[in-house]
């Protein structure tokens, strides 16, 4: 359907408000209507998801900065002290490691509820800005929860913060994940969100040192001071949030909408044999969920319960020690990261996700039958090699669903709660057997995820390779070129960035 005339017959009305003259909005126009602080209707083509590299700097490199850089710091944080929480809740409230795993049921089953429901229709009906704000606060809610919970020494308490966190962190994903993947050029599409999300992996590097120098510091048994001292970090980062929230409200975004990317699809569907199709018979998306929902799973899993393995497969080393490996784990995978976003830019996506789901099968494997640092240093190479996994399938998954683009964001975002599922599949086992027995549970996730690049190689190949060639957002539309007045730089002076690039 797409931007056909049944597409434009149904919304006419909804679509002239963005243009009266029958032209298609240009991304010079769609940059302008950045600084507009209304929501605007997902049916209305904006000209946004046309917009250049160029044009693309400001606003990516706003949210990236502001909300992967600064915000991915305590987002990358709660990620990373849920993982020592989990060990430390056990010694200090004396839980179980199968119960202490309802810390991330809490989180990650938000996952669940928000992008399916409330933050999937916000963000579809208000767009990314408001849809910004709203994760943030109710991230900031969440994260002012924690300070009753320490006072009343509630594991049940810090597991409903926990949710409200989780809410509001699954909100900001269900927005800013499709916007760094939508915002500029389709070519680029996995470079971006890598390379955004590398900021978010700093803070999981960050929360285990501060976690075992800081926070925990000389903290031993019931001390009370431990879950004070948690109680004081959630209370900043509450603070920071409510104030990030401030600046998101006058921060220039541009809306790209689902009419925007039916439009980019029709005009890649030359190359791409692109068709529009129901929601119900888009089978890459749907394959891309579930492994998503494994790989995640995994993931939380080994994370959660990588200090339990540390101390178990060499006893030598203390829970602070553990802490501490771990920061070098979440080294390897931020470095991960990075290094798949440069590789990218000559490298096909779809065959660094293939190799790096075989990195993660071949090491996972190797941690279950050593020990002593030989098996330390297997399981941090997985870590190394599940860096780029998500946001690898997160936009291949997206590629060709045009106006089902923002639903299919919010069931990619929905798979995260894969975190709630097998983590207390791995902690019963580890109460029954041990920790490397249990790395069976990841590995049966990982094996079921690792069948989504094997399909993609296989079957979608020809598609996704005349999406990482596509042109649009990289040489300028026929039907503007003679129209001088779109690139006025004295009107915008984005336009006049790109005006001066063609020259």
């Amino acid at each position: 359907m797409g931007f056909k005339l049944n597409f434009r017959s149904r919304d006419a009305a909804r679509q002239s408000s963005v243009d009266t003259t029958g032209r298609r909005p240009s991304a010079v126009e769609a940059i302008e209507n950045s600084r507009n602080r209304q929501s605007v209707d997902d049916h209305a083509v904006t000209g946004a998801a046309e917009i250049t590299t160029r044009q693309s700097i400001i606003p990516v490199s706003l949210v990236t900065v502001l909300f992967f850089r600064y915000l991915a710091l305590v987002w990358g944080f709660a990620y990373g002290l849920l993982d020592v929480l989990n060990k430390h809740f056990q010694e200090t409230l004396h839980i179980s490691a199968a119960a202490s795993s309802g810390l991330q049921g809490a989180y990650f089953g938000a996952y669940f509820i928000g992008p399916l429901t409330y933050s999937g229709w916000i963000v579809r009906k208000f767009g990314y800005r408001w849809t910004f704000i709203t994760g943030l606060c109710i991230y900031g809610v969440g994260a002012l929860l924690f300070w009753p919970s320490g006072v009343k020494r509630s594991f049940g308490g810090f597991c409903g913060a926990m949710f409200v966190v989780g809410s509001g962190l699954s909100t900001l994903e269900t927005s800013a994940n499709p916007f760094i993947a939508t915002c500029g050029p389709p070519k680029y599409s996995e470079l971006r969100l890598n390379l955004a999300q590398a900021f978010q992996a700093i803070g999981s590097v960050v929360a285990p040192v501060l976690a075992s120098f800081v926070i925990f510091k000389d903290v031993h048994g019931e001390d009370s001071n431990s879950l004070q001292s948690v109680q004081w970090v959630y209370l900043g980062i509450a603070c920071f949030v409510f104030l990030l929230a401030i600046v998101f409200v006058f921060a220039p975004i541009p809306e790209v909408t689902d009419a925007d990317m039916a439009a980019q699809s029709e005009q890649t569907s030359a190359d791409t044999g692109y068709v529009d199709k129901p929601l119900r018979h888009q089978y890459t998306l749907f394959w891309g969920t579930a492994a998503q929902f494994c790989y995640v799973g995994s993931q939380v899993a080994i994370a959660g319960y990588f200090i339990h393995y540390v101390t178990e497969v060499k006893p030598s080393l203390s829970s602070a020690d553990g802490s501490n490996l771990l920061a070098v784990a979440q080294a390897l995978f931020a470095i991960g990261r990075f290094t798949a976003a440069i590789m990218m830019k000559w490298v096909k996506p779809r065959h660094i996700l293939f190799i790096y789901m075989t990195g993660i099968m071949i090491f996972i494997a190797a941690s279950i039958g050593t020990s002593g640092n030989t098996a330390i240093a297997m399981l941090s190479l997985v870590l190394f090699f599940e860096s780029c996994i998500f946001p690898t399938i997160f936009t291949l998954s997206l590629r060709g669903l045009g106006r089902h683009t923002k639903r299919g964001a919010s069931f990619l975002v929905a798979s995260v709660s894969g975190g709630a599922v097998f983590p207390p599949m791995l902690g019963a086992v580890v109460d029954a057997k041990n920790t490397r027995i249990a790395m069976c549970v990841p590995l049966a996730g990982f094996l079921i995820a690792y069948s989504f690049p094997i399909y993609l190689n296989l079957f979608k190949a020809k598609e996704l390779d005349a999406f990482n060639e596509s042109s649009v957002g990289i040489a300028p539309r026929v039907e503007d070129m003679d129209k001088p007045e779109l690139f006025d730089e004295k009107k915008d002076e984005t336009a006049r960035v790109e005006q001066v690039g063609r020259v």
